[in-house]
């Protein structure tokens, strides 16, 4: 068969090259300076003819494959310059003088070290294979995968190789190939993509090409079945994008963050970045970046407070009142990632939050209530206020300013996670009978109840915590007895088959009403008895209480009131 009019040019190239290394390294042996370093490149000479064969094997694929090709004309021109400087050594005194040609050698030398590592890479990458090698377009047979699959094998082989105008075109074509289907991203990577982007990131490479890279590894970090493949290349990865935060491109910082924060939900992760300066870097981000990087700074910052290790961090650089210049300023995003890492900061922490009530934070979680985009966009406020609600002055600061009537109404909200959370901040706010009582008449009882009746086992249980509370009033029992499917619902969730609930608060519930008659009626048929028996050998506080009322019902029908 006839070889193509490109085939034949690099085959004979090929063979050109062999010879030029085979006259080089006889040249080598004449030279009268700098010996030593001579016979080293002797070697690498040697090394490369040895790589050059392994090259030779596919000879039609690496006539077709555009990596060879460009690899084998630098190649050529990188012979024909040592072969030059060759000549200037079989001189005692080279005319440019000792020193700028040992410096010369060493270029020559490292050159050399490039081509020997390249050519491995190319080799070892498999794209020269006789069915990889064929241009993509051209595989007509194959499925899309397959396509991807070996488009991605190539571009892997083309980040490790060449020049860095040859790299970044790489990673434009890798980029186009990621963000085109979630599906090419989990290919790529199965491929083996991420080591090599980020011993990419971890090169002296130009700004343009971290700030490509850096894009195409959060890309990655977006595909949930990928994550853990940037979990495990460690350290590494963390230091590089933490060095983009400091000294980054502002749009390479913004696709840092979003790697980072899908990185910082690990604690080791987490004290990583702290110890290395992250919280600083981000913190500085949040005060000086762009609307977009600011919002995507504080989502790392959020997740990251959330571990104790790293809190001192935060203190350490006043974290709390960037966050809350944030809150005021910053995009829906930015502020709702700023009130979320404040949660996370100021928990279990009195003085924290004293400090953001004292700083007007909550001013600023009543702003960004109010301007909400949506119902789920309300999660994090509410666990906001349940948050600072735990401290019993500024609970009493949150009823005197409102927040009562904000959080009821959003018992019913449609937003699971949000009910919940309303749920569990009453729990703090319902701190004394006074409170209790406004609560009863804004009609808290009812929604409770139908809480009792989801189908989220969380919403029960934050539900039922409340209501134990509320029924320390005892205007609500009389509402509570009221309600139709109370003592039903109450009861039928005292049975044990009923997993992940704390059975105290559903005892404590009916305990508060086991008095009334009709109570005690309603318990004894929704099926109590046999709940509170196995309760009871379960050690359940209130249980056997409880138990032993509804035994002596019929006794106390004996004095009841004529």
């Amino acid at each position: 068969m006839k070889e193509s009019a490109d085939e034949e040019p690099i085959n004979s190239l090929l063979t050109d090259i062999h010879h030029q290394l085979q006259s080089l390294s006889e040249s080598t042996t004449h030279v009268q300076i700098l010996k030593g370093k001579w016979s080293l490149i002797t070697t690498k000479l040697i090394t490369l003819q040895n790589r050059l064969s392994d090259l030779s094997i596919p000879a039609a694929a690496a006539a077709e494959n555009p990596l060879s090709a460009d690899l084998l004309r630098s190649l050529s021109a990188t012979c024909s310059a040592a072969s030059s400087l060759a000549a200037v050594c079989l001189s005692p005194t080279p005319p440019g003088g000792k020193l700028r040609t040992q410096s010369e050698v060493d270029s020559l030398s490292a050159k050399l070290d490039a081509h020997i590592s390249d050519l491995e890479v190319l080799v070892k990458s498999g794209v020269l294979s006789e069915n990889d090698a064929v241009a993509l377009p051209a595989i007509v047979s194959s499925s899309r995968r397959e396509s991807v699959r070996v488009e991605a094998r190539n571009l892997m082989t083309r980040l490790q190789i060449g020049s860095t105008e040859s790299k970044s075109l790489a990673l434009d074509l890798l980029l186009g190939l990621l963000q085109e289907d979630d599906k090419n991203v989990l290919i790529a990577v199965a491929q083996g993509i991420v080591p090599v982007l980020v011993h990419l990131l971890d090169s002296s490479c130009s700004s343009e090409i971290k700030e490509k890279t850096v894009t195409a590894i959060a890309k990655i970090s977006t595909v949930e079945s990928s994550k853990h493949v940037l979990f495990a290349e460690g350290l590494v990865l963390l230091n590089n994008l933490l060095r983009v935060l400091e000294s980054g491109s502002v749009f390479a910082k913004e696709k840092s963050c979003i790697a980072l924060k899908v990185l910082s939900n690990s604690k080791e992760n987490a004290r990583a970045i702290g110890s290395r300066g992250g919280v600083s870097s981000l913190l500085e981000i949040c005060q000086e970046g762009t609307p977009n990087s600011q919002a995507l700074a504080a989502g790392v910052l959020r997740n990251l407070a959330v571990f104790e290790e790293i809190k001192e961090n935060f203190i350490e650089e006043n974290a709390v009142l960037t966050l809350l210049g944030l809150c005021n300023s910053g995009t829906a995003l930015a502020q709702e990632n700023s009130i979320g890492c404040l949660c996370n900061l100021v928990s279990g922490e009195d003085d924290l939050k004293l400090l953001v009530a004292r700083e007007g934070g909550i001013e600023s979680v009543k702003s960004f209530w109010d301007s909400a985009p949506t119902a789920q966009n309300l999660e994090v406020v509410v666990q906001m206020v349940k948050t600072l609600a735990s401290c019993p002055n500024i609970a009493e600061f949150l009823v005197a300013n409102g927040f009562l009537n904000r959080i009821v109404g959003l018992l019913n909200c449609a937003v699971l996670g949000v009910r919940i959370a309303a749920a569990e901040a009453l729990y703090d706010l319902a701190y004394n009978n006074k409170t209790r009582k406004e609560l009863g008449e804004m009609g808290c009882i009812h929604l409770l109840v139908s809480m009792l009746e989801g189908k989220a086992v969380e919403e029960k249980a934050a539900a039922a915590k409340v209501l134990s509370v509320l029924m320390n009033y005892a205007g609500n029992r009389r509402i509570f007895r009221k309600e139709e499917k109370g003592i039903v619902s109450a009861v039928q969730l005292l049975d044990p088959l009923m997993q992940n609930l704390d059975k105290k608060y559903f005892v404590s519930i009916l305990a508060s009403v086991v008095h009334s008659k009709k109570c005690r009626k309603q318990m004894v048929a929704a099926g109590a008895r046999g709940y509170l028996q196995k309760l009871v050998e379960s050690d359940v506080e209130g249980a056997k209480r409880l138990l032993d009322s509804l035994g002596r019902g019929k006794l106390w029908g004996v004095f009841v009131r004529p």
